[in-house]
């Protein structure tokens, strides 16, 4: 009752808000021609002339409302015929020294200026594309969801060149329309917005007005209008790559090897089912990554949570990642009976092989929204059955399933509605051939807000079902709800979310634990003016109070203050600090129905990041930790120095040292005892990067990761079961 109390509340509150127009946007009306523009990044064709061009932007950082100089102006052409879209622009400085650019590659900045085309083309004000380009000609491209959050993954194929001027720089871009989705409609008027970046000083200025104080930026766009008679043409494309690998394992498991090596091939297909709904699928399917996972030295209960750093799993996603149920790192992980292997076979047998990673025979997703606001999205993906290879001492040897033939499946609704608001379903299915479990996870999300876009009232309702566990079927449940003014000066949040002990999402998904019942208070206040000494200052402080759900006990409670800002010579810095109170820790035992007691803590943070469009910049952070039981203490310091060379050749280098001392925490098992140790741990990390690009389209990256932690156990305890340790001894020294 008390939870349908706190959805009632905060839902009449929401009501209950006072809501009144958006200021009236920037209008631009389109140009249409019957010829295309040579892009050369020179605006030198006539046809630049016939077009009104957008100017006369307002600063959004640091000094919001400001008006942009005439020395440092910037000038937008925009132009469209029957297959793309141009767009020219001139970007004012007064000395060709005030541009900041540097060499980085596609979709990255780095320390470049830039201006960026955002296109809202269903003009809904949640969903839009952006594509920004460099004073080199250098392209970023991004998809943009909800309150602006950025998918920088997502990639598109269009043309820019640029080149400087004496009192700037100038550029021209060529979107074809392959690039964007759209409607059907004869005439149309899509949300624009543009963004330019001055890195050297620190500003950004929006073609319409952007106010840091409302809640998301797409929403506060202008518009395009007048567009007539455009289609989307055949998109199609092919992506072949080529890819090797070599991977070294020192971990001694049996039947997996240390060292492996692999030469592959892939390819992906991109077709345009229609103007507005796109197929991706692979046809030759080589899911490695691109970058290998930071490994590290897991003493917990849970499970470490890795990057996706496959681009088929990270291009395109922002519907299948709606309600947090899609952790891609499950297609192709680890066998789900890979650690069972050892406890199904005899004495006189041991493993050859164990595969630790499940093949994918194929990976397919269509997505797209229509002209009403529905987004579609639906994901497929299917691997092989795995097994691993036993040998007994004669040489006979059997194979052992580890993984069934798995199917991985998801379906996504999502409707937009007015005041950059959204309803979604969304529904998540595995289903493994034979005897193994099948799991199904259904969820209903919303995310509303007033029309002002300053109060917001958002939640979510899952269920879970698990099918042939053990010949039964397990059901779950879980909900979230948060209310919160997201608009002006001062903020607040309030949420809660709750997991019953039987809820499961970890097939597709991720989820450290389950059993919970939580309640978040977050309070913020930003000073969005520049002061005498600082830019922008921002303040918040959190509260989180935990139950376990059933049988309902407290778990902890814990409180958080949060000082950062920008200051006048572009540094940023920040200051945190935290409390958490005694509480009970139902997972470090590993046993269910054991209780750890955990001592209160305190933890202190500074960092500061000096001005990166220097040659040289730093990164500093240390933080400290004070527990109560056994006098704990841990530190943390972490120092990146970064160097630019030219404009070419950068080099990075990042420390991280972590000592801890008097830690306390699972050991082993004995009997009927959890043994726990009084322990100190050291952790040294040191990654080296290097970068080089000879032009914008070609260049070599370089990285290299040391890893080191060494833990040694002081003393042993006894866990007693009021969660208590008391010093753990043998039955002749007790």
């Amino acid at each position: 009752m008390r939870t349908k109390g706190f959805v009632l509340l905060i839902f009449f509150s929401f009501l209950l808000t006072i809501t009144y127009s958006q200021a009236v946007p920037k209008k631009l009306t389109s140009t249409k021609i019957n010829s295309p523009v040579k892009i050369d990044g020179n605006l030198n064709e006539p046809v630049w002339k016939t077009t009104i061009p957008a100017n006369d932007f307002t600063e959004y950082r640091p000094n919001p409302g400001g008006k942009e100089p005439h020395s440092n102006r910037t000038e937008i052409f925009i132009l469209y015929d029957n297959t793309s879209i141009y767009i020219g622009g001139y970007c004012h400085e007064k000395t060709v020294d005030s541009i900041s650019r540097e060499l980085v590659g596609r979709d990255r900045i780095g320390n470049s200026d830039f201006l960026g085309i955002i296109f809202d083309t269903y003009n809904d004000k949640i969903n839009a594309s952006g594509f920004f380009v460099t004073p080199y000609g250098e392209q970023f491209d991004a998809k943009y969801s909800g309150q602006g959050n950025e998918d920088e993954t997502w990639n598109a194929v269009w043309d820019s060149e640029a080149k400087m001027q004496l009192d700037g720089w100038t550029f021209e871009m060529r979107i074809p329309y392959s690039a964007l989705r759209f409607s059907s409609k004869d005439n149309q008027t899509w949300g624009l917005n543009i963004i330019r970046r001055r890195q050297k000083t620190g500003q950004q200025y929006f073609w319409n007005k952007v106010d840091p104080n409302k809640n998301g930026f797409i929403n506060q766009e202008g518009e395009w209008t007048g567009i007539q008679k455009i289609s989307s043409p055949l998109r199609l494309s092919f992506s072949p790559y080529f890819s090797t690998y070599i991977n070294h394992y020192p971990y001694k498991t049996e039947g997996v090897k240390n060292l492996t090596s692999s030469v592959n091939g892939g390819m992906d297909v991109k077709y345009g089912i229609s103007q507005s709904f796109t197929l991706d699928m692979t046809v030759i399917p080589d899911f490695g990554q691109v970058q290998s996972d930071n490994q590290v030295l897991n003493l917990t209960p849970f499970e470490v949570k890795f990057n996706e750093n496959r681009s088929f799993f990270t291009e395109g996603t922002e519907l299948f990642n709606k309600g947090n149920l899609f952790y891609s790192r499950r297609i192709g992980g680890t066998p789900i009976h890979f650690y069972d292997v050892s406890s199904k076979i005899d004495s006189f047998e041991h493993i050859r092989s164990n595969p630790s990673e499940a093949k994918l025979i194929n990976a397919t997703k269509i997505s797209g929204r229509t002209s009403k606001g529905l987004g579609i999205g639906f994901f497929n993906a299917v691997t092989k059955p795995m097994y691993a290879t036993v040998e007994d001492d004669h040489g006979n040897s059997r194979k052992i399933l580890t993984n069934s033939l798995t199917n991985y499946n998801i379906i996504v609704l999502d409707q937009t509605l007015k005041n950059n608001s959204s309803v979604s379903f969304i529904n998540t299915n595995v289903l493994r051939n034979g005897k193994d479990y099948d799991a199904n996870v259904t969820a209903a999300l919303f995310d509303l807000n007033n029309k002002k876009n300053t109060y917001n009232l958002n939640g979510k309702v899952a269920l879970s079902t698990l099918s042939n566990v053990n010949g039964k079927t397990v059901s779950g449940y879980s909900h979230n709800a948060g209310f919160g003014k997201t608009g002006g000066q001062f903020n607040f949040m309030i949420t809660q979310d709750l997991t019953d002990d039987k809820y499961d999402h970890n097939d597709l998904g991720i989820l450290f634990n389950n059993n919970y019942v939580d309640h978040y208070l977050w309070t913020g206040y930003k000073w969005t003016k520049p002061g005498r000494w600082y830019n922008n200052i921002f303040l918040n402080q959190n509260f989180n109070l935990s139950h376990r759900y059933k049988p309902s006990a407290y778990q902890s409670f814990n409180y958080n203050i949060n000082v950062n800002g920008q200051l006048k010579n572009l540094w940023f810095v920040g200051f945190f600090a935290g409390y958490n109170a005694e509480g009970n820790d139902f997972y470090e035992p590993r046993v269910t129905g054991r209780v750890f007691k955990t001592s209160q803590r305190f933890r202190y943070n500074a960092w500061f990041n000096t001005n990166r469009s220097k040659k040289y910049s730093m990164y500093g952070d240390i933080s400290v930790r004070f527990l109560s039981l056994f006098k704990g203490r841990s530190y943390a310091f972490n120092i990146d120095n970064n160097y630019r060379f030219n404009d070419k050749f950068a080099l990075g280098h990042s420390l991280i040292l972590e000592p801890f001392y008097n830690n306390a925490g699972f050991a082993d098992i004995t009997g009927n005892d959890v043994i726990f140790s009084r322990r100190d741990r050291n952790t040294v990390e040191n990654t080296l990067t290097a970068k080089y690009n000879f032009n914008k389209l070609n260049g070599i990256t370089f990285r290299v990761r040391h890893y080191w932690s060494k833990v040694k156990s002081k003393e042993f305890y006894t866990l007693k079961t009021n969660g208590y340790l008391e010093k753990y001894c043998l039955w002749w020294q007790c």
